[in-house]
C-alpha cells in the first residue's frame, strides 16, 4: 500500500511539472498588452508600432501584442500600470528616461523605479529645440538674446515637468542666465503640433521627432542637438555644447515588464526583444524613421537607469525643479 501510494505521489508530482512546464512553454497564449506612456503619433508610440510585430515573430506561436497608449501625468499613469500589472508576462511596455527616474524624485509617485524590471533598452533619442521655419529665430544666440531682453515671454513646449525637454530648458536657462515660459503637454505629438500652430514658439522635443516632421514636409527649423557629438544622419546640425552650452540630454526607450515575473518567460521576452531590436528589417525601418538605437541589455539597462537616477537626485537637491 506504502509503495502504491508513493507511485501514485510521484506520477501526480510529474504531471504537476509536465503542466507547468508545458504551461511556460506555451507562452504567450494570449494577447500582451505594451503600454506606452504617451499619446498616439509620439516618438515612443512609432517605435512600440515598429517594434511590436519583429518582438511577436520573434516569440512564435502566434504571438499578438496590442499596442496601449495609457498618456498623462509625464508618464506617470503609464509606467505606474507597468509596475502595478500581474508579472505574467502579458503586460509590457516602454519606459523612458528621463521621467521614468524624476517623477518618483519630485512626487511621491504611484510607481518606483525599483517595481519596474528593465529588459532591454532600444533607442536613445538625444534632444533638440526646434522652432517654425518663420520664426525669427534663426539661432540659439537668437533666442538667448531674445529671452535677455525680454524674460519670460518666449514659450517653450514639453513633454511635462521632469522631462528631458523641460530639464534641457532649465539648463539652458541657467547657463544663459534667461527665463522662458513652461508649456508642458501630455505628450510629443500635442507638444510639435503646438509649434506648428505657433501657439508655443519652441519645441523641445527629441532628434527622431525633429528630423520626421522636416522630412515629411514640415516647415520648421531645428536649433540644436544636445548629443556629444553630432549625429551621422544630421551631419549639419550643431550640438549645444559646440555653441557654447554644456547639455547633454536624451531619452532612452526601452521595454519593461514589473517586476517579478517567472524566469522562464522573463527570459523569453528578452531574447525576443533583443532579436527584434536587432532584426536587420527593423533597424532599417528605424534609420528610416530617424530613431536612434543603442541596444543595452537587461543589466547594462538597469545600470544605466540605476546612475542616471543618482545624477538627478543630486540635481534636484542643487536646484529642483519642481516647485
Amino acid at each position: 500500500m506504502k509503495a502504491r501510494h508513493f507511485f501514485s505521489s510521484l506520477l501526480t508530482s510529474c504531471a504537476l511539472l509536465l503542466g507547468a512546464t508545458a504551461a511556460q512553454a506555451a507562452y504567450p497564449e494570449k494577447p500582451i498588452t505594451m503600454i506606452v506612456a504617451y499619446g498616439a503619433g509620439g516618438s515612443t508610440d512609432v517605435t512600440a508600432r515598429m517594434l511590436a510585430p519583429f518582438i511577436e515573430k520573434y516569440l512564435g506561436g502566434g504571438a499578438r501584442i496590442v499596442v496601449m497608449n495609457r498618456g498623462g501625468a509625464g508618464g506617470e499613469i503609464g509606467f505606474a500600470a507597468i509596475a502595478d500589472a500581474t508579472p505574467d508576462g502579458y503586460t509590457i511596455g516602454f519606459i523612458n528616461t528621463p521621467n521614468v527616474v524624476t517623477i518618483p524624485i519630485e512626487r511621491n509617485a504611484r510607481f518606483t523605479l525599483d517595481r519596474l524590471d528593465p529588459l532591454v533598452n532600444v533607442v536613445d533619442d538625444p534632444g533638440i529645440m526646434t522652432v517654425h521655419g518663420d520664426s525669427p529665430y534663426k539661432t540659439v544666440e537668437d533666442l538667448v538674446a531674445q529671452a535677455k531682453a525680454n524674460p519670460n515671454t518666449i514659450t517653450l513646449g514639453s513633454t511635462g515637468v521632469g522631462s528631458d525637454d523641460h530639464l534641457a530648458m532649465l539648463l539652458l536657462q541657467r547657463q544663459a542666465n534667461v527665463r522662458f515660459t513652461h508649456v508642458p503637454f501630455p505628450g510629443s505629438a500635442e507638444n510639435y503640433r503646438s509649434m506648428l500652430g505657433r501657439h508655443t514658439q519652441i519645441c523641445g522635443q527629441n532628434l527622431g521627432e525633429g528630423l520626421r516632421g522636416k522630412a515629411g514636409g514640415d516647415n520648421i527649423r531645428i536649433l540644436g542637438v544636445m548629443s556629444t557629438q553630432r549625429w551621422d544622419m544630421a551631419p549639419d546640425l550643431p550640438t549645444f555644447k559646440e555653441l557654447g552650452y554644456n547639455i547633454t540630454m536624451a531619452s532612452l526607450r526601452g521595454v519593461g515588464a514589473p517586476k517579478g515575473l517567472p524566469p522562464e518567460i522573463r527570459a523569453k521576452l528578452i531574447d525576443a526583444v533583443t532579436k527584434a531590436a536587432n532584426d536587420p528589417e527593423f533597424q532599417s525601418k528605424a534609420r528610416d524613421t530617424y530613431q536612434p538605437l543603442r541596444i543595452l541589455d537587461s543589466e547594462a539597462f538597469t545600470a544605466e537607469l540605476k546612475e542616471l537616477d543618482g545624477d538627478f537626485r543630486n540635481l534636484w537637491r542643487e536646484f529642483p525643479w519642481l516647485k
